[in-house]
């Protein structure tokens, strides 16, 4: 089902701004050091006003990613500002190649509308297909679902 109301889906699904980036580590002890300096600035992200849901992700061999969903842009550049993430970005940084050889970050906007089915759609619980695929940027209408 088509919807822009996404109240009764999971806290990632609410949100509308998101956060993917990876970093790959100079070898396993900067992973070690950077445990800690991690986990202090994850129980601050938890507690900001307008955190959703995040995820860490690991590519062999020293590369640990993160992504996180927040309310809107505003409050996941609020968290990049907060002090936590500064220091970490400093330490990670700040010492040439010595802690990590590369890293990015990618921020993304969600669309007002989207899809949800059953217990995560708001209008009722229906479990339904939509009748057309969203149109692709060349196409006017997309095509049907179920094809004949």
């Amino acid at each position: 089902m088509r919807t822009t109301d996404f109240s009764a889906v999971p806290l990632a699904g609410q949100a509308n701004a998101m956060f993917v980036g990876a970093t790959r580590y100079a070898g396993l002890g900067s992973i070690l050091l950077l445990s800690r300096r991690f986990f202090r600035m994850v129980k601050q992200m938890k507690r900001m006003s307008g955190y959703r849901w995040h995820t860490v992700y690991y590519r062999f061999p020293f590369t640990l990613g993160t992504i996180a969903f927040f309310d809107d842009r505003d409050a996941l550049l609020k968290f990049a500002r907060s002090k936590t993430h500064r220091d970490l970005m400093c330490w990670i940084t700040d010492n040439g190649t010595r802690h990590a050889k590369a890293g990015f970050i990618r921020l993304y906007d969600a669309d007002p509308h989207g899809y949800s089915n059953g217990v995560w759609r708001a209008e009722d619980t229906t479990m339904s297909h939509i009748e057309t695929f969203t149109p692709l940027s060349t196409e006017t209408a997309g095509p049907p679902v179920h094809r004949s």
